[in-house]
């Protein structure tokens, strides 16, 4: 190989947090489409095709620190619970997988708050990728940084926030950390055990921008101070694993973890004009 051609040496490496350090909430999402007798993935279809709506929808206006908790909850059970424009993003879904359509619900009621904290106390460390994180730090040869769309910036007002009436519910800010699994014994969606793992923690919430959006993986690393193809990405959603430099070249990979066993797939990826496409 061409010297001028060999790809650049890895820098750092970008974990995602949910699904990859800490248990996928997709596994709480699907215990709660099974007691709703809703088709597996059908809430995680719905949450994710409304983000391709402008803004997009409560779940991504959320990551990017634009709602404040309650009416995030409000808004998030509303539009889940829209079963025409779920059954449509699904049947879609189903054609693009070749799979049948199953039965498809007539009308649900999503409680918004009630799915939220199922998804936020579900977050466990993964021992595997807690070791490898451990054993990347010790080779002190890579910048090791979290890439996440995350709530630090809620946590922070909702820590802060006077006992108040919220709707039906009596507010209490120690309660409510308590019941999404933020309170005094996590720290936060994040907390300190967590953080403590990196050198730097890229937040949605807090840059304003989420994945797969192109700002925050620019800003990602110009504040760590590397280009895309110094970078290993690490996600459990390959759509999400993306550069932003073009013409360049990223490494990443997709972390699959079926039954919560992690195993570390190699895919190649290479960036275009748009973001990082996939080579198949």
């Amino acid at each position: 190989m061409n010297a001028s051609n060999a790809a650049p040496p890895i820098k750092a490496v970008f974990f995602d947090i949910g699904g990859v350090v800490v248990k996928s909430p997709l596994i709480a999402i699907h215990v709660f489409e099974r007691e709703k007798g809703l088709p597996k993935d059908w809430l995680n279809v719905f949450i994710t095709r409304r983000g391709d709506l402008g803004q997009g929808g409560a779940w991504q206006r959320f990551e990017r620190g634009e709602l404040e908790l309650y009416p995030f909850y409000s808004l998030f059970g509303k539009e889940l619970s829209g079963t025409e424009l779920g059954n449509r993003y699904y049947r879609e879904w189903c054609q693009s997988k070749n799979v049948d359509v199953p039965t498809l619900p007539e009308s649900v009621k999503i409680d918004g708050r009630e799915l939220f904290g199922r998804m936020m106390r579900s977050h466990e460390l993964d021992p595997h990728i807690l070791s490898a994180i451990h054993k990347l730090r010790e080779s002190k040869r890579f910048r090791i940084v979290a890439l996440t769309n995350n709530y630090s910036a809620q946590y922070e007002r909702i820590r802060d926030t006077p006992p108040s009436q919220q709707g039906s519910h009596q507010f209490s800010p120690e309660a409510e950390l308590e019941f999404l699994g933020w309170g005094k014994a996590t720290g936060g969606p994040a907390g300190p055990k967590i953080r403590g793992l990196f050198d730097d923690f890229v937040d949605s919430s807090v840059v304003g921008s989420r994945k797969p959006e192109p700002e925050i993986y620019q800003y990602a690393c110009k504040a760590n101070g590397v280009n895309p193809n110094e970078v290993v990405f690490l996600d459990d959603l390959g759509m999400w694993v993306s550069c932003l430099a073009a013409p360049s070249r990223a490494y990443a990979f997709g972390i699959q973890k079926p039954e919560n066993r992690p195993a570390i797939r190699n895919e190649d990826y290479t960036c275009s004009d748009r973001g990082l496409s996939q080579v198949r």
